[in-house]
């Protein structure tokens, strides 16, 4: 009986050290990788998202990106892996070859800056499928997922001049260029649809080549202090990251009621914490979420999702939050503008 429980003391060493290397070489990939891994592996696709500057945890863009990639791992079995750029995001095109090389099926660049990134990688890997959100790729090989964002912009405009007592408003832009500059052309002619004689404060946290202003929430507080001090009681911000220096902004600025803030892209209310609650007036949605769902969904389909997907007030790519109960009062006032823009009688302008 000694011989066999030694026997079987040795039998067992052995297969727990053909355990720990057999898990040691299982983990070799995961060493080298970069971002995060999702998915249960039913289907045989793969798909790959680069964020923008912030990544996950931005409560507001990245996060509304990564929200339609987790649903699509979950209800459709894609393995997926997410990468985040670097704080300059000049290393925006080496994850998309990154993932490329890597041989996943369908890579998604989050953020009009990947344009010309994913132009060039797309056409050194044409068997690949890329998408783009928030520009547009001509390519066979790519899909472009756009926004009305001043259409949006334009119902939480009104939104804020409904609710000023002031009659002076603001508006927080990330970077001064196109896209964010649909943002801030909606919002001001919301606002003056309600009342030609409000005054619009405007200001820009950085300029292109420098888009540091999605991520500078200091940056942010200290451009909405300024307004609130100088009268203005509603700001909206299209900042994504910096968006959160808005909102403490606003706790410090008055008492809730006095002063609101208006988050985008997410429902914003849902995410900054019960002591910014109170701020929240409402959110202008951008569905980033239900865009790369789809795009997946259809890519997983075997559908060609090249070309280019707008969405806009008639399919609800964009609306407002109603999050808080802070504008019931006005929601029948919105909604009767939104289906004057939907039915044409209304064109919100997509430029200041």
């Amino acid at each position: 009986m000694r011989t066999n429980s030694r026997s079987l003391r040795l039998l067992f060493a052995l297969l727990a050290v053909f355990a720990i290397v057999a898990a040691a070489c299982g983990n070799d990939d995961d060493d080298d990788a970069v971002g995060n891994g999702n998915g249960n592996g039913d289907s045989d696709l793969r798909v790959g998202m680069v964020y923008d500057i912030g990544g996950r945890g931005d409560q507001s863009f990245n996060d509304a990106a990564a929200r339609g990639l987790d649903q699509a791992a979950d209800d459709f079995g894609v393995d997926t892996r997410d990468l985040e750029p670097s704080g300059t995001g000049e290393d925006r095109e080496e994850l998309l070859r990154l993932l490329a090389d890597e041989g996943y099926d369908l890579i998604i660049g989050v953020g009009f800056a990947f344009e010309e990134h994913i132009a060039a990688v797309s056409e050194d890997f044409p068997d690949t499928t890329f998408a783009i959100v928030d520009s547009v790729v001509d390519a066979p090989n790519v899909a472009s997922l756009t926004f009305a964002e001043h259409e949006g912009s334009f119902l939480v405009g009104a939104a804020a001049a409904l609710t000023s007592e002031s009659d002076h408003i603001g508006f927080i832009g990330g970077v001064e260029n196109p896209l964010i500059q649909k943002f801030e052309a909606g919002y001001v002619a919301g606002a003056q649809a309600v009342n030609p004689d409000i005054t619009i404060d405007v200001s820009y946290i950085s300029q292109p080549p420098d888009f540091s202003g999605f991520n500078d929430p200091a940056r942010a507080r200290e451009i909405a202090a300024s307004m609130y001090e100088n009268g203005a009681d509603v700001i909206y911000h299209a900042a994504g990251g910096s968006g959160n220096g808005l909102f403490e902004a606003a706790s410090a600025a008055g008492e809730p009621g006095e002063v609101w803030a208006i988050g985008v892209d997410s429902d914003q209310y849902e995410i900054v914490g019960e002591t910014l609650q109170p701020y929240l007036l409402t959110s202008m949605l951008k569905q980033v979420d239900n865009a790369v769902y789809q795009t997946i969904e259809n890519f997983v389909a075997g559908e060609d999702v090249g070309g280019q997907t707008a969405f806009d007030l008639s399919t609800d790519g964009v609306g407002y939050s109603t999050s808080g109960g802070f504008i019931d009062d006005i929601t029948d006032q919105l909604d009767e503008f939104r289906q004057q823009i939907v039915d044409g009688e209304i064109t919100v302008p997509d430029a200041p």
